[in-house]
């Protein structure tokens, strides 16, 4: 086997801190002691200057944010500073044979022609969200509505938006030599929305790092000092598309029939947006703001029932993180979620899709977590299916193994 350059390369925002950063995390543990050499590319820093940090055989360069320019716009700034990023790469890279440059950013069409220019290399991209599904809740009926030029409703914020990133996306795709989907239906909306050739598409499932052996539930509740109470988590970032409005509303409906609840909420957001939501039942919610792993992992630890009450999602890493710590879910039926959660480890509420909007059945979505805080058996089997389903479909393992086929593959070796 020829030894291959793999090149991660990302770019430093808000989403790193959760699911592309959770990506690279994983994708870097997985490849580590394999016949792959890899180095992670982090644009867009807060470095003053280029840095390069070996260690644990996976090496890390660091570029800077680039300089504002007087009388120079954002896009050619962009531009600017993707050509150097070429040029510093051209002068470190030391072994340019089998080369593969991994991008994980939709709008990295100018740094992907720089790439192709200056090396002989295969360049990939893992689709982790389409710009679209954010600004319309994953309004798939809307978006094509709009892209087809059939939007009736007037002008409003997002459909400039998502034509103009849209046609961005579609451009990037194309400039790329293979595309890898994180669920089937991200691979239906590229090949049926975008025009992308089916065999340029490869779905490959996210994996992630497993749970140490389950603490006692006992002692960390005790370590917490939570009452002797049920508790449901929710993970994630404070916005729109989590859902997190849905799940405080159906959270009151849950303590009226069960008032011995504490709702956790665990990530980072616009808190008095929600505080809102939650006026008269303060004392049953707890919000603990963005929180290392080990802490999160006791969360997982302690909680009864996990909710996922996702507008739209590529993947659903949290889902599957509750997966492997045997919590039963409880999710909504949508994008990638819908494929991550199936019926032997989780319940699911359909998403309600509206011309102008998506929302979710608040008393269904209450009336599913009241069901199994009531049939504590029937939680159990899920949570017990859920962490069966990791190991088959998600654990590190099986991620390293279908990485590793689709690298060579590409280079035929």
């Amino acid at each position: 086997m020829n030894h291959m350059n793999l090149y991660i390369i990302y770019e430093h925002s808000n989403s790193a801190v959760y699911g592309i950063g959770t990506y690279i995390r994983e994708l870097t543990e997985a490849l580590r002691h394999s016949p792959v050499k890899v180095c992670v590319i982090h644009l867009i820093t807060d470095k003053p200057k280029v840095q390069i940090v070996k260690s644990d055989e996976i090496s890390h360069w660091y570029f800077s944010t680039p300089a504002p320019q007087q009388r120079t716009n954002l896009g050619k700034l962009k531009e600017l500073y993707y050509r150097n990023v070429t040029y510093l790469l051209r002068l470190h890279i030391e072994n340019p044979k089998n080369l593969i440059f991994h991008l994980n950013n939709n709008h990295s069409r100018k740094l992907a022609e720089e790439l192709k220019r200056v090396f002989n290399c295969k360049i990939i991209t893992t689709v982790h969200y389409l710009e679209w599904s954010l600004g319309l809740s994953g309004n798939r009926s809307r978006f094509r509505q709009i892209i087809a030029g059939q939007e009736t409703a007037p002008e409003d914020e997002y459909r400039k938006a998502v034509e103009i990133s849209y046609q961005k996306e579609k451009e990037y795709f194309k400039t790329v030599d293979h595309i890898i989907a994180l669920s089937e239906c991200t691979m239906q909306i590229l090949r049926d929305d975008y025009g992308i050739r089916q065999e340029k598409i490869t779905v490959i499932y996210n994996g992630l790092t497993g749970a140490n052996a389950l603490s006692e539930k006992q002692t960390i509740r005790q370590k917490f000092h939570m009452p002797d109470v049920s508790i449901i988590l929710f993970v994630g970032r404070l916005d729109e598309n989590k859902g997190l409005k849905y799940l405080l509303q159906a959270f009151i409906i849950v303590l009226s029939k069960n008032p011995c609840c504490q709702l956790v909420i665990a990530g980072n957001g616009p808190f008095d947006t929600y505080m809102k939501e939650c006026e008269d039942i303060w004392m049953h919610v707890t919000w603990t703001g963005l929180i290392r792993r080990d802490k999160l992992y006791d969360l997982y630890t302690i909680a009864d029932i996990g909710v996922v009450p996702s507008l739209f999602e590529s993947f659903g890493y949290v889902a599957v993180e509750m997966m492997t710590h045997g919590l039963p879910v409880v999710s909504t039926a949508t994008s990638g979620l819908n494929e991550v959660v199936d019926e032997s480890c989780g319940l699911k509420v359909p998403i309600i899709e509206y011309p102008d909007r998506v929302e979710i059945d608040v008393e269904m979505l209450a009336e599913k977590i009241v069901y199994l805080l009531e049939h504590p058996e029937k939680a159990k089997e899920l949570g017990q299916n859920g962490r069966k389903r990791y190991l088959a479909e998600y654990s590190l393992e099986v991620f390293r193994k279908n990485m590793l086929h689709f690298y060579n593959s590409l280079l035929c070796i």
